[in-house]
């Protein structure tokens, strides 16, 4: 796998080290993770959806954390006593124990999750404060600015 040195960047940007951080652990085999397989959808301008399929998981056996600009999905499945003289012949449905992360961007925030018909669904949303925002500036002319110096100083 090719690697890209960054440092070079590092001298002449500032406050973008998450940015090179992120790009640096796409290479990394940690994304070649493929348990348990997800979606990700807009489904609204600001608003994001996560579904991830989680069959054979129950609600207390999934914890979900999100911590600064990380979301972590953690599934762990409690040993399972399927009754005494039972034996299990084959193991199709995966019940290993998993935790999935995703880089979230800044002011996207966790609304509320669900877990139906196997589909664990993490709701986001992004949130731009008002100061962040992009706002109009209105224009005056230079001599209005003159008349309104001159009527203050005659007052």
């Amino acid at each position: 796998m090719r690697h890209v040195d960054f440092s070079p960047l590092y001298r002449s940007t500032v406050g973008f080290d998450r940015l090179f951080t992120m790009l640096d652990s796409l290479g990394q085999p940690e994304s070649a993770q493929t348990y348990p397989p997800y979606n990700i959808e807009r489904t609204g301008e600001n608003a994001y959806r996560i579904s991830m399929a989680v069959a054979g998981f129950s609600e207390d056996e999934i914890a979900i954390e999100a911590h600064r600009n990380v979301l972590t999905v953690k599934g762990e499945r409690k040993q399972e006593n399927d009754g005494e003289g039972s034996e299990l012949l084959y193991r199709g449905i995966a019940s290993r124990a998993f935790e999935r992360r995703f880089q979230l961007a800044d002011h996207v925030e966790v609304e509320g999750a669900t877990l139906k018909n196997g589909l664990l669904f993490v709701d986001l949303k992004r949130n731009i404060p008002e100061e962040l925002k992009p706002r109009k500036i209105a224009i005056t002319s230079s001599s209005d600015k003159a008349k309104q110096i001159e009527a203050k100083a005659a007052a």
